[in-house]
């Protein structure tokens, strides 16, 4: 997304009823009234919430009240609500329908727009559980509001993106937590210090995967009959900076499955991995990129995105870090970090180091039984307390960044059929 310029009220021609505001996807017309909300947004909260004491009550605001918004933050946080000293004080969707549903289930006064909601002096943290385009738009509006922020995986819908939402939060100073819920594990922290130590030796190779299966088709939800728009859901809410179309349910419901609005496999279940895999090895930016698939089973389904995609990356220096998926066969395969003397092997339990035959004699294995585990409930505790100053967070905007940038460049080889690198002066990928 292309920042805008805020604009000033005052300097508006008398009589105007509309400005242009400027979007990667090209001109959007918005009302005095939508005016008027954007530059509540972008000026921060007066008082900023400061780190908060223990025994202060936090206040969310969800924006998305769909099956990641309710069956894991809502009822998470409602668990959560005496334990953790934490209410949700308002929800938001595009479909009225979605936020009633969730006002009913939490109490939290329901909104349509997003950005009335952050204009909510009640909201000290909001968790976005939107689509994915939608993400970095929302992420800094609320940081230039002065809100804590949960943002569902992936951070963002493009590296441009990212960077951008990388200066909002280190300007505003707000926490932000990305949603790979897995960094609530401590097996990826406790790799690095054995790969930093040298215990597996120099690591060359990494591999992960993320399978599905699916008999008929993949990603592939009803559309809801009651979804009405102009009546109880917002079209150009939804669409956002999207490229701008004419109302289609199936895409509202089904977004997962088009580029406007996801990357896929990459951005859907590698993000996941390829961030465990960062953070396991220390790394950053990868150095080169490509991958390879395309629709190859489901081959009459209406889905944009791929069922089949495989992603290599290579580090500077080494390793090559290799993300396996099919959504036509969900067959695992071994998660691990093959090192020169040793090789580590994720496990349910936490994970193992072998040593190789050749160091037999050097590397002792050694067995790590995890503490936390890959759970929403935990990493919303997490970002709950940094907000208090308890603790660090376990996936801030910068392991965030560096995840978008590796699935980023998965998505954007497949379909380009390129071969692609890092351009490390000005953070983008480009053809190599």
């Amino acid at each position: 997304m292309v920042p805008c310029a805020i604009l000033d009220a005052n300097k508006v021609k008398a009589g105007a009823t509309a400005f242009s505001i400027c979007s990667t996807a090209g001109i959007m017309m918005i009302t005095r009234r939508h005016f008027a909300l954007g530059a509540a947004v972008a000026a921060p909260a007066l008082g900023m919430m400061a780190a908060q004491g223990a025994s202060d009550r936090i206040r969310v605001g969800l924006i998305g009240c769909g099956a990641r918004g309710v069956d894991a933050h809502i009822k998470s946080l409602l668990k959560m609500k005496e334990s953790d000293n934490v209410e949700i004080s308002a929800v938001c969707d595009v479909f009225d329908k979605r936020a009633q549903r969730a006002a009913s289930m939490t109490g939290g006064k329901p909104y349509q727009d997003y950005r009335e909601m952050l204009g909510n002096r009640d909201v000290d943290v909001v968790v976005i559980a939107t689509p994915d385009h939608l993400h970095a738009k929302m992420a800094m509006d609320a940081a230039n509001a002065g809100k804590h922020i949960y943002c569902e995986k992936p951070m963002t819908h493009s590296v441009e993106e990212a960077k951008q939402l990388v200066a909002t939060i280190k300007k505003t100073g707000v926490k932000l937590q990305v949603g790979v819920q897995g960094m609530s594990d401590d097996s990826y922290e406790t790799a690095y210090k054995h790969v930093a130590a040298g215990d597996l030796g120099k690591v060359v190779l990494a591999q992960i995967d993320y399978s599905r299966n699916y008999k008929d088709d993949y990603w592939l939800k009803p559309v809801d009959a009651d979804l009405k728009p102009g009546v109880n859901f917002n079209w150009d809410l939804f669409l956002g900076s999207a490229p701008k179309r004419p109302f289609d349910a199936e895409r509202y419901f089904n977004w997962i499955r088009y580029f406007d609005y996801s990357g896929g496999v990459p951005a859907g279940l590698f993000v996941h991995r390829a961030t465990r895999m960062i953070k396991s090895l220390g790394l950053k930016f990868p150095e080169y990129g490509s991958a390879m698939g395309g629709k190859f089973e489901f081959t009459n389904s209406s889905a944009e995105v791929p069922d089949t995609i495989n992603i290599m990356l290579d580090y500077p220096g080494g390793p090559t870090v290799m993300l396996i998926s099919s959504l036509a066969n969900d067959t695992p395969v071994a998660h691990t970090l093959r090192g020169h003397k040793a090789t580590l092997e994720f496990t349910p339990e936490g994970f193992v180091i072998r040593p190789q035959k050749l160091f037999a004699n050097e590397v002792k294995e050694i067995v790590h039984k995890k503490t936390g585990a890959e759970d929403t409930e935990l990493h919303l505790r997490n970002l709950l307390r940094a907000v208090r100053g308890q603790e660090e967070l376990k996936c801030d905007v910068m392991l965030g960044y560096y995840g978008v940038v590796a699935c980023q460049f998965g998505i954007q080889s497949q379909r380009e059929r390129k071969y692609l690198k890092w351009d490390a002066v000005n953070e983008r990928i480009v053809t190599a």
